[in-house]
């Protein structure tokens, strides 16, 4: 297998970008605009990037194994956990399938919420030409592809014009997050598909897998992970 040759800036910023790594286990830090698995746009996905960082790094002839566990959405910064081995990555595989890595997002929302902390429990319906989800709001025994959707959420600070909520996820669908706070009237700054009024200058959205917490798949430790918030919000934070 032949791998790209990363540029020295390419480099670089890939190494800083990893948050954890052993023999096991990449866990990195996604950018807004990244993509998590191969699609039509035949993008590089953050899985080839850190196969060539991995090659160039340790200077390895033959194929890099990075195998992908779970998805994030394009627009949608932060944790993403790589397998280095197939031993992990089927382990991995059934933690995430079976709810045993607990998610928190952090949300920048253009409206306060109701209340300052809640739980939102609802049926998502997934709309597969408008790549949308809806919220279902009838029988949903009626309705095969209705899928139960929940989290909580807390309010964390507020700026001038911006909320910002931690989310927990509970449940793993399409576009869950985004879809259930639209909902509440909490639509995500950038989000125009769940009706934000306007678009980030990155093309993102202001949705960032802030921290995961799981049990290592192999070594069967405690791991707690963080991202850093994105550089682009701090600026909107600090204004009160």
């Amino acid at each position: 297998m032949i791998y790209r040759e990363l540029t020295e800036q390419e480099y670089k910023d890939a190494e800083d970008r990893i948050l954890y790594e052993d023999n096991h286990l990449l866990v990195v830090d996604k950018r807004a605009g990244e993509i998590v698995q191969a699609d039509m746009t035949r993008d590089e996905t953050i899985s080839d990037l850190y196969k060539s960082f991995i090659a160039m790094r340790d200077l390895k002839p033959g194929s890099v194994f990075v195998g992908i566990p779970h998805r994030l959405d394009r627009p949608v910064s932060g944790i993403v956990v790589l397998a280095k081995t197939s031993k992990a990555l089927s382990r991995l595989n059934a933690m995430f399938r079976d709810g045993q890595v607990h998610k928190f997002y952090w949300a920048l929302v253009c409206a306060a919420p109701p209340e300052d902390a809640g739980e939102l429990s609802c049926y998502l319906v997934r709309n597969e030409q408008q790549n949308k989800s809806y919220v279902f709001r009838g029988d949903p025994s009626r309705r095969k592809d209705a899928k139960l959707a929940k989290l909580r959420y807390w309010l964390k600070d507020t700026t001038d014009r911006y909320y910002l909520l931690e989310v927990e996820l509970l449940t793993g669908r399409h576009h869950q997050i985004r879809c259930q706070l639209a909902d509440m009237g909490c639509c995500i700054k950038g989000d125009l598909k769940y009706g934000a009024p306007r678009s980030n200058p990155d093309g993102g959205i202001c949705l960032h897998a802030r921290r995961m917490e799981f049990i290592h798949p192999v070594k069967k430790t405690p791991m707690v992970i963080e991202a850093p918030v994105p550089q682009s919000w701090k600026v909107i934070l600090n204004k009160r």
